[in-house]
């Protein structure tokens, strides 16, 4: 994966049509924040003191069950949006910053189709 990712990332940051290969990849991350309690779990990772969070420190923000929030921490994992370390018996998140740029590179036009 990270192969493909370094693609995306010359891809889009020299402003290259997304080939479908590279929409895909891109499509299951912006599908995964399509949901505004994976949206929410995101901003209150990337927010939190120190870049991370532990799933303890995000449970009480919503009238979810641990399951739940679980199922939506397991979509940001895949997705690539989020990475997780295991310590003792809670698992802290962490944003992946490269991750988060990307998305946001292939929404910023390129400066030739901007217009006044």
């Amino acid at each position: 994966m990270l192969k493909q990712e370094r693609q995306l990332c010359s891809s889009v940051r020299t402003r290259a049509p997304l080939t479908a290969e590279e929409a895909v990849e891109l499509a299951s991350a912006f599908k995964a924040l399509g949901d505004p309690v994976r949206l929410r779990l995101l901003s209150l990772i990337a927010a939190h003191e120190g870049g991370e969070a532990c799933v303890c420190d995000l449970t009480g923000s919503f009238e979810l069950t641990g399951p739940t929030i679980s199922h939506h921490l397991k979509v940001l994992r895949e997705a690539g949006l989020i990475v997780g370390e295991r310590r003792a018996t809670w698992i802290y998140y962490r944003v992946v910053p490269d991750r988060i740029q990307l998305l946001s590179d292939v929404l910023v036009p390129s400066s030739a189709a901007v217009t006044a």
